[in-house]
């Protein structure tokens, strides 16, 4: 089965960091990354880019309308995705936990959320 990990941080608390605190925290995920990625079950990992470059598209009177986002009623936004395959959900679990923003960063409210996937297309 597929696992889509969601990497979660709330910008408002990552902003309040100190830029070395900031520093700090992100020279550690490299390691854990690979660490996760050794499982050999890792099929996608990526970290996504500033929240101003988002868009958001949406049906509207038939057209595609596009707008500055994200639009959330969050204080979290998704930071980062990564899609795993697991053989349960506890060795889903296993890898997701290794993912920095389950193990590093509360300062700056990361979080994974991790969702069973119905339906992959791979390219």
């Amino acid at each position: 089965m597929k696992y889509l990990g969601l990497a979660y941080f709330t910008p408002d608390r990552f902003a309040a960091m100190a830029p070395d605190d900031v520093e700090a925290l992100v020279s550690q995920c490299p390691a854990l990354d690979e660490k996760m990625r050794a499982t050999g079950k890792v099929l996608v990992s990526a970290s996504l880019g500033d929240l101003e470059g988002w868009r958001t598209l949406r049906p509207n009177a038939g057209k595609t309308q596009v707008s500055d986002g994200p639009y959330t009623e969050s204080k979290e936004v998704v930071g980062g995705l990564f899609i795993i395959e697991a053989d349960s959900p506890d060795e889903a679990l296993r890898i997701a936990s290794m993912h920095p923003a389950a193990t590093l960063g509360e300062e700056g409210g990361w979080a994974v959320e991790l969702i069973p996937m119905d339906f992959y297309l791979a390219p």
